[in-house]
């Protein structure tokens, strides 16, 4: 599917709203999202269809220039393709009629770049875990899904309902006035509109060119590090010394009781069962949507958290400092796995990631191996180690004394002016990696010597008020900041 590159002044925005269909329209929800699936499953098995015929070729000993050819993946040929079998073949011919062409796009396009993602990473082009060849999805686990790029894409004058080709008009659950406004003064045009089923909901996201307005933030000269954790999910600690501490909600451990609750009640009714084709009660159906309930609410929850979380951090402030995290390694701890992916460290930081940009800010992302923890936020000792269990952060050289997240958000805070790209200390965004480590060198944490005022003036920028002082006080912090009440 051809890339869609916006005007200059207008950003690719998706604005999505819950639905409420009826019966009806929910059962021709499903048959497209299902016809989407059924395509992209057609188009995986046409295309590997010719990997296993020339692999049989090649063990009878057929000639290298007599195999059989490859069948292209590009979306141009499956569409071909498809075309001329939907008609003859069984598994299409009866009821292709039945859902809008886009549902076969949809699964089509989705093959086709399945396809390219597997050779560009078998040819070592693509960043990040390798991929392997496409897989037939099942009915059972497949996410119900559809996309619309053309034919009536809109929303409805009343602001309750929008319209969708061959599926009519439906009902929202929530206004749609933030876009209609902005269709009806001309600052947004719908692109595309894509449906999908989750957490028991339908839900539909219109993708829209809308003109940027650049919001001014409301301290654009103050720079902030953010020092994410457990016990408090963020600690916020800005350029002028103000130290700000988020609380953890932890929504996933205040519902594991009624979780456990809701599951025992699932056990003990009579579920499905594939071994024996076994269907389950209604009495297990309605157990087990109690259940879901819950899943849902704890995962609302958490993302309207995170929503105003990293909204007001980007409204204020001009300069973002976030720790590059292995959120993914950090997933293997046994014991602390389950309150980090509660805690939601990967949302927080590809959430600041695009609300940095709507609102023209710097976000700086620290390198994986900088010692924000270890690092004397006063005189710049860096300890060797500091294991985890160690909440406060004594310095041996200026007798600092000072609560182990504070200090690392103060350390953050400071790297912010020393940031230059490429150069593996801090960089932005999407600044070019730094170079490859020297042979010999590893990433052990060394213990340095203080820094005198001139390097830290060098290193660091300006000195921030907090490092003037040499002995443990008590420093005025701001209140805890809730922001999801």
């Amino acid at each position: 599917m051809k890339k869609f590159h916006p005007q200059p002044g207008f950003v690719v925005q998706a604005y999505r709203f819950a639905l409420d269909p009826n019966a009806s329209q929910e059962a021709a929800l499903r048959s497209h999202c299902g016809a989407a699936r059924a395509a992209y499953n057609w188009a995986v098995g046409w295309v590997t269809a010719s990997w296993w015929q020339r692999k049989a070729e090649e063990s009878y000993g057929v000639p290298q220039d007599a195999l059989t050819q490859w069948r292209p993946w590009s979306l141009p040929s499956l569409r071909k393709a498809f075309n001329a079998a939907k008609h003859t073949d069984p598994r299409f011919a009866a009821w292709w009629e039945e859902n809008s062409k886009e549902a076969y796009s949809t699964g089509l396009a989705n093959a086709a770049a399945a396809f390219d993602n597997y050779a560009r990473s078998k040819n070592g082009k693509r960043r990040g875990k390798r991929m392997g060849a496409p897989r037939f999805k099942s009915k059972r686990k497949a996410r119900l899904a559809c996309r619309f790029t053309t034919g009536t894409i809109r929303v409805d004058t009343d602001g309750r309902h929008v319209t969708l080709p061959r599926l009519g008009t439906l009902r929202t659950h929530e206004p749609t006035g933030k876009l209609l406004a902005r269709v009806q003064a001309g600052t947004a045009r719908i692109l595309s509109a894509t449906v999908r089923h989750e957490r028991g909901r339908w839900f539909v996201a219109f993708q829209a060119e809308v003109k940027q307005d650049i919001r001014r933030v409301a301290r654009p000269g103050v720079a902030v590090g953010i020092d994410l954790g457990i016990k408090a999910l963020a600690v916020l600690a800005d350029s002028t010394g103000e130290i700000r501490t988020v609380d953890n909600p932890r929504h996933y451990e205040r519902a594991r009781k009624q979780l456990r609750r809701a599951s025992r009640v699932v056990s003990r009714r009579r579920g499905p069962d594939r071994r024996t084709g076994q269907k389950p009660s209604r009495r297990w159906e309605k157990a087990n949507a109690q259940r879901n309930k819950v899943h849902h609410r704890v995962a609302n929850l958490r993302e309207d958290a995170l929503h105003k979380l990293t909204t007001a951090v980007a409204a204020e402030y001009g300069t973002i400092v976030v720790e590059d995290l292995n959120v993914a390694g950090m997933l293997r701890n046994r014991r602390l796995a389950r309150r980090i992916a509660d805690a939601g460290f990967g949302e927080i930081r590809r959430r600041l990631a695009y609300k940095a940009q709507r609102n023209a800010t710097r976000l700086v992302a620290a390198d994986r191996w900088f010692p924000s923890s270890k690092t004397c936020s006063g005189c710049g000792v860096v300890k060797a180690k500091l294991p985890l269990h160690v909440r406060t952060y004594a310095c041996d050289a200026c007798h600092l004394v000072i609560d182990r997240d504070d200090n690392a958000a103060l350390n953050l805070a400071a790297l912010a002016a020393a940031a230059v790209p490429g150069t593996g200390v801090a960089a932005d965004q999407d600044a070019a990696p730094a170079v490859s480590k020297p042979r010999g060198a590893d990433r052990k944490t060394r213990t340095t010597r203080p820094r005198r005022k001139a390097e830290a003036g060098r290193a660091g920028g300006a000195t921030l008020p907090h490092q003037r002082q040499t002995e443990t006080r008590d420093r005025p912090q701001a209140e805890p900041l809730t922001l999801w009440r």
